[in-house]
């Protein structure tokens, strides 16, 4: 009898054990599927380490009206990608259009996050209006792995690639090149807030691309719902008021 009780006890302890255990890795896997984590290449005030950037503000309320927590990382352009292709993150927040044919296992949301201008920055100004071909008498520098500079810079040009943005400025500073290779508001930020006035914008950019969000193919499912959260969010206004609060104070 003894030994009958004492199974039976050790049976239903045994559930309980095995039930308690299977809720814990039930939760565990909401929670992942919750999740989305990506790669934001960009700096401020486009993104930041706390996602308060114009590009996480808005990235963070679409992902949230699907239902999704947004997490992000910042490695280097060319690993970040690199990643996302192989699934170890989820996908780009922000990537030029056509990096599907060149990473297969990303799939583009097919509404922009927003425009890029990719330009020029130097200690003097320089005529811009032929475009690319205009960098020709010039040295310049870039960040590794922007795939719009290493396409379009001309084979010919001394050029120069880092890994942030801080060592682009500072070589340009130090006159170690004649210009540097960005984007338009990280560049017109840094300049502010670090008081370099001998620096100059140049004009007229030297190409505007919409940026893209992209995830790995994994989720697929959530493509068209997030380019319909993106459409609202510039409908309703949500989008043009993180505009005036965070983009146009830098003009």
């Amino acid at each position: 009898m003894y030994g009958e009780n004492h199974c039976t006890k050790r049976g239903q302890k045994t559930v309980r054990a095995l039930f308690i255990v299977g809720m814990m890795t039930f939760s565990v896997n909401i929670t992942y599927a919750n999740e989305i984590i990506l790669n934001a290449t960009g700096s401020p005030p486009l993104h930041t380490a706390e996602q308060t950037g114009f590009m996480d503000l808005i990235s963070t309320e679409a992902f949230r009206r699907i239902g999704i927590q947004l997490k992000t990382v910042q490695l280097p352009a060319e690993r970040g990608l690199k990643n996302a292709n192989a699934g170890i993150e989820d996908g780009e927040m922000a990537r030029i259009k056509g990096m599907e044919k060149l990473y297969p296992n990303l799939v583009r949301v097919p509404e922009k996050i927003m425009n890029w201008d990719f330009v020029a920055f130097g200690q003097k100004q320089i005529d811009l209006s032929n475009g690319w071909f205009s960098l020709t008498p010039y040295s310049v520098a870039f960040i590794n792995g922007w795939k719009i500079y290493e396409k379009n810079v001309p084979p010919s040009i001394e050029k120069i690639k880092v890994k942030t943005p801080v060592q682009l400025f500072s070589i340009l500073i130090k006159n170690r090149i004649d210009l540097i290779l960005y984007e338009r508001w990280g560049g017109l930020l840094y300049i502010k807030k670090n008081r370099l006035k001998s620096i100059k914008i140049q004009s007229p950019p030297l190409a505007t691309r919409e940026m893209f969000i992209y995830l790995h193919k994994k989720h697929k499912k959530l493509v068209q719902q997030l380019a319909t959260a993106l459409k609202t969010m510039k409908q309703d206004g949500y989008y043009q008021r993180m505009i005036k609060q965070i983009l146009i104070p830098l003009e």
